[in-house]
């Protein structure tokens, strides 16, 4: 995401004609976006990106897993003798 901020970042530069950006080449400036296209080629291929929604599932599933004990008053906090 950060590539593709900075690719829309550089295109706005390039054409107001703001800094040493308008002086660029284009292919310059449009590179972040060929990153970007190389950065989610690789996390996809990788698995990266599926482990990392597998993690978000992982941590959901345990709160939601905390919230239900808690409410049963079986929660670690909760115990009382």
């Amino acid at each position: 995401m950060w590539f593709v901020g900075l690719g829309v970042l550089l295109i706005l530069l390039k054409l107001l004609g703001i800094g040493p950006v308008a002086a660029w080449a284009w292919w310059w400036v449009l590179s972040p976006f060929a990153g970007a296209v190389l950065w989610w080629a690789w996390a996809d291929a990788s698995g990266y990106t599926k482990r990392r929604e597998m993690d978000k599932m992982d941590e959901r599933k345990e709160a939601r897993r905390q919230k239900a004990m808690n409410a049963l008053g079986q929660g670690e906090k909760d115990r009382r003798r």
